[in-house]
């Protein structure tokens, strides 16, 4: 039954336009999957990983910085709709400062490493299906954005959900695009080859590029990384942070012990019952900031070696579809993270970077913080921390989780300058123009803050 469901899944993939390259990443992790393989990596596979490159003792000359610069290119990771804030549309149209939201920051951020490094630096977003119309849109607004000969934008793929019990490819008559999902960022390398792109960006001279997230404005062009990158003489790098007490149920990088190679252990991939191990911050000290250096040239090599395929551990992530009222169907995603491409890579490295180049907003506590007093923004549009070190919030999700419900509530972001953390455990209107001082703590009982 599993050889006629990954025949259906391939043939579905297939009248749906889906690149070739892409089927066969599909088809070699459904056959995993069905091996049995659930993509774990135990404690004892791995050693603690101490010695990254430390990004604050690089001193590249101005013009070493700007010969790699004028070699980079910019890709930026833009498929999320942020659900999670109760958005349907990129999460990246959000208003972060100054009326800008996270693609006009990006933008501002790009034309001035150009002028700043007299460098071409094209900028190109990965989105999905649903991110595409609505980035370009507000993209449009920018006329020299973007480089002659390359686009702004490709698509990222797109595959079944497969039934958890069958593993055939579900079927939501009612709501197709509900019978898909996106393979993780993971999808990066397959999608950069099947639209050209890779090859348009080498074939204009292009040999490196900068890969980061949409929604980290922290990750700006940097022409030191740019010319340790360039010098390294590495295929793969990552940026990484010192992991903190909050960071405990993030990835981490480690060393496996068979090959020494340097590997990208995440949550999921974690057996049970070396939890503590995972979580303990000291013997994994460094997480994955999702900041990647790639060389393009020796990518487009192993994709070709490799049939498209280069092999990334397989995350098994089980959802529930809804399947109408008060019925659902549990389902399986096969999935990849495009940072677990470090172990692919003998001569991979990684860079401590300072926690300013990490500035992801997954939820309202994040976006709490970017739009506070915490944080300047200058004419660079770079973001520039006011303080030695940020409060911790925590706002209730049953009133803050969606944008909508947050911004009704703190129509003003306080100030946190003096605050150590905010929880907010009720209902509570934050008047404008209020302060946060200390360890604040708000309760149940709900009321006004200020």
């Amino acid at each position: 039954m599993t050889d006629l469901a990954l025949t259906r899944a391939q043939d579905k993939m297939a009248a749906a336009g889906i690149a070739p390259g892409a089927i066969r990443v599909f088809s070699h992790y459904f056959q995993q999957l069905q091996s049995g393989d659930l993509g774990l990596i135990s404690e004892e596979e791995i050693e603690p990983f101490l010695d990254p490159v430390v990004a604050n003792t690089l001193d590249f000359t101005a013009d070493a910085q700007r010969d790699a610069m004028r070699k980079t290119a910019l890709l930026r990771l833009n498929g999320g709709l942020g659900t999670s804030m109760g958005l349907e549309r990129a999460k990246t149209l959000i208003p972060v400062r100054d009326g800008k939201n996270f693609l006009e920051i990006i933008a501002c951020q790009t034309r001035h490493a150009r002028r700043r490094y007299s460098a071409t630096l094209p900028l190109i977003f990965m989105n999905s299906y649903r991110t595409n119309t609505d980035t370009l849109e507000c993209l449009s607004q920018f006329t020299d954005l973007q480089v002659e000969g390359l686009p702004l934008s490709f698509l990222q793929s797109k595959e079944p959900r497969l039934d958890a019990e069958s593993l055939q490819p579900i079927s939501v008559p009612e709501s197709p695009d509900d019978e898909w999902c996106p393979p993780g960022h993971g999808d990066l390398y397959v999608s950069l080859e099947s639209s050209g792109i890779l090859d348009l960006l080498i074939n204009q001279g292009f040999q490196f590029a900068q890969v980061s997230n949409g929604d980290n404005l922290g990750a700006t062009p940097d022409g030191n990384i740019a010319a340790w990158f360039a010098s390294s003489a590495a295929t793969f790098a990552m940026e990484v942070c010192t992991r903190t007490s909050n960071d405990r149920k993030g990835g981490h990088l480690a060393r496996r012990r068979e090959d020494a190679a340097l590997i990208l252990r995440e949550s999921a991939q974690t057996p049970d019952g070396d939890r503590a191990a995972f979580e303990d911050i000291d013997q994994h000290p460094y997480f994955n900031t999702n900041t990647l250096w790639l060389n393009l040239p020796r990518l487009r090599d192993a994709l070709t070696r490799r049939d498209s395929i280069l092999g990334l551990p397989l995350i098994r992530n089980i959802k529930s579809v809804g399947r109408g009222e008060d019925e659902t169907q549990m389902v399986v995603q096969l999935e990849t993270a495009m940072g677990s491409a470090i172990e692919v890579f003998q001569d991979a490295q990684a860079i401590l970077v300072p926690r300013s180049r990490f500035l992801p907003v997954k939820t309202t506590n994040e976006l709490l913080l970017l739009r506070s007093d915490l944080y300047t923004m200058g004419d660079d549009c770079a973001l520039g921390l006011t303080t030695q070190t940020t409060p911790r919030v925590d706002l209730e999700a049953t009133y803050y989780a969606h944008l909508d419900q947050c911004e009704s509530r703190i129509p003003e972001s306080p100030s946190m300058r003096s605050a150590k953390s905010l929880r907010v455990e009720g209902d509570w209107y934050f008047v404008p123009g209020s302060t946060v001082e200390g360890d604040v703590l708000l309760g149940k009982e709900g009321g006004i803050y200020q």
